[in-house]
């Protein structure tokens, strides 16, 4: 008797890493403070800094280290493993600028991106990544950031989005009769 079994069809293991929103300047001599931006989907460099690296090894040469300012990432990790080895990170306070990251190729050399923080809004990050593609663009990382703020001033908060939209915040207990 041959008996026949079913195998359920390979599934695809969904990434671990998330999507990647990056910009960089086109080849050419090096113009400006900045190589390009990069958006993170979140503050978590160990999640997100892998896809980084692999996607710029081959445009970059192999990336060996990357330098961050603590100040936006809660936990800044020693090693992160790429493609079975592990790309070195350290951080510096006072000379690395909180909205770049530094990348270091042995070979090759040094790139600074913009770091976009990852609740930044689609358009503003659009315009951002523009900027710091920009071969005109001599600012810093913070700079650029400050900029955006200055012009484009973010969303109102939730509580004035909502009372905008029809929603009433409760009155504060004597405020009804003038305070008395």
């Amino acid at each position: 008797m041959t008996v026949l079994t079913a195998r359920p069809p390979p599934t695809a293991k969904p990434s671990d890493n998330p999507p990647l929103r990056l910009s960089v300047k086109p080849p050419g001599p090096p113009t400006g403070l900045l190589d390009g931006a990069w958006w993170p989907c979140s503050r978590d460099l160990a999640r997100e800094l892998p896809a980084l690296t692999d996607l710029l090894d081959p445009l970059w040469g192999r990336i060996t280290r990357v330098a961050v300012n603590p100040a936006y990432w809660p936990v800044v990790p020693c090693k992160v493993p790429v493609n079975g080895r592990a790309v070195n990170v350290s951080w510096f306070r006072a000379e690395q600028d909180p909205h770049q990251l530094l990348l270091l190729s042995y070979h090759v050399g040094r790139w600074d991106l913009l770091v976009i923080p990852p609740e930044t809004s689609p358009a503003a990050a659009a315009r951002l990544m523009a900027a710091a593609c920009d071969p005109r663009t001599v600012r810093t990382g913070s700079a650029l950031i400050a900029d955006e703020l200055d012009h484009h001033p973010a969303a109102p908060a939730e509580a004035e989005a909502w009372e905008a939209e029809g929603g009433a915040m409760a009155t504060p207990v004597g405020a009804a009769d003038g305070g008395r």
